[in-house]
């Protein structure tokens, strides 16, 4: 399993009414190959780790880049995850080829190679075991503007 991420003086959100974005929680089938996937793989670090009966049930991760957060929790029993759960996770990284070259290498599918977008955004997709789409994408300072096309 990763290791857990020495602590870090974090600011806490300004006051006011404005939203400050938190993270995000995926609903997972079981806690530890996603956690492998995001940590290992993805290079996320580990917060925090809740076990039931020996077995993750819930894991907080921090970006390697950043102060945002994915939480991992297992579906309650009875659920299932729907064919598409609506959700795209996008992860930005200035080298979209060298990452792809690094998940390739430890035997992840890319859904579609790196590739420049309409828009301007070079993305690549993947999934992670759950079947949750990835983006692995570099938009860079565009991000923040009005698309171009």
């Amino acid at each position: 399993m990763p290791k857990r991420k020495q602590r870090m003086k974090i600011p806490a959100p300004k006051g006011g009414d404005g939203l400050t974005f938190n993270h995000v929680m995926v609903y997972v089938r079981h806690v530890a190959p996603s956690l492998r996937f995001y940590a290992d793989l993805l290079g996320f670090k580990l917060i925090d780790e809740f076990s039931y009966n020996g077995r993750p049930v819930y894991a907080r991760l921090q970006s390697p880049q950043g102060l945002n957060t994915l939480a991992l929790h297992q579906l309650e029993p009875g659920k299932t995850l729907s064919e598409t759960q609506g959700v795209r996770l996008y992860f930005e990284v200035m080298n979209v080829e060298k990452a792809c070259e690094k998940l390739k290498a430890a035997g992840v599918q890319l859904s579609q190679e790196p590739k420049m977008m309409p828009w301007g955004w070079k993305h690549a997709y993947l999934n992670d075991p759950d079947g949750h789409e990835i983006s692995v994408y570099w938009a860079g300072a565009k991000r923040f503007r009005k698309t171009k096309m």
